[in-house]
């Protein structure tokens, strides 16, 4: 696995990063059949990644999902929004901001009205501070390409917590050699982004690659070889503001 480096250099402004966004993601398929929950790889992900989740919560003394104040940075079309909701989260609690139209448009469509959707660059949307006690962010940063950008939007992200909240952050770490658009985000790199946050990390979801090939044979394959710790390419982290 190819290691990841972060350069310094000349940086782009946030509207070129965000828009250079735009046109990374408009070169992805529409719908891709490796992320549908019909495909028993993506499925064991995402319920692996939900009991994590909420093991993580739960050691940080939150068992009522009713009393807290969630933002999601790149909520795609909701569907993380849904699981927070079925969780046992208050719609009017919940909020989410999205870069790129059509995902908002599909989260609008099915989340309740009283779930509060900003369409436009997190990096410039007013936010009050420390009024929230998650922000969630998931697969975000490694489609972030430029340093500055990423930092931008990290202290961005941190002046909206509470003291006693988190980031609860999940993505992958290493970098894919097949895609130049994404790029792997080391927890030494996330620790850069948070100096002054108190990071909590796990090593989960079996590599995509791997997932998809084992899960063809038989789809409880998937448990047996995400028993091995150096298959999983992505983390949980749960990144703590006193």
């Amino acid at each position: 696995m190819a290691q990841t480096v972060f350069r310094q250099g000349e940086a782009a402004s946030p509207s070129t990063e965000a828009q250079m966004v735009h046109e990374r993601y408009a070169k992805r398929m529409a719908n891709d059949p490796r992320y549908s929950f019909f495909n028993p790889a993506a499925l064991y992900a995402q319920q692996e990644r939900q009991r994590a989740m909420l093991t993580t919560l739960s050691r940080r003394g939150v068992v009522d999902l009713g009393e807290v104040d969630v933002l999601e940075v790149g909520c795609g079309d909701g569907g993380n929004l849904l699981e927070w909701l079925r969780l046992g989260c208050h719609p009017e609690r919940l909020m989410a901001i999205e870069l790129l139209e059509d995902r908002h448009a599909a989260a609008r469509e099915k989340l309740p009205s009283s779930v509060r959707l900003v369409l436009g660059d997190a990096t410039a949307v007013d936010i009050a501070p420390e009024s929230q006690d998650v922000v969630q962010v998931s697969t975000v940063f490694s489609s972030l390409l430029d340093d500055a950008f990423q930092h931008l939007l990290a202290r961005q992200m941190w002046s909206w917590l509470r003291p006693g909240g988190g980031v609860l952050w999940y993505d992958f770490t290493v970098d894919n050699p097949r895609n130049p658009d994404v790029r792997g985000v080391p927890l030494e790199r996330i620790r850069a982004l948070f100096p002054e946050g108190i990071v909590h990390a796990q090593r989960i979801t079996l590599a995509p690659p791997i997932a998809r090939w084992v899960t063809r044979i038989h789809p409880t394959l998937y448990t047996l070889f995400n028993a091995l710790p150096p298959l999983r390419t992505h983390v949980l982290v749960w990144i703590g503001k006193n």
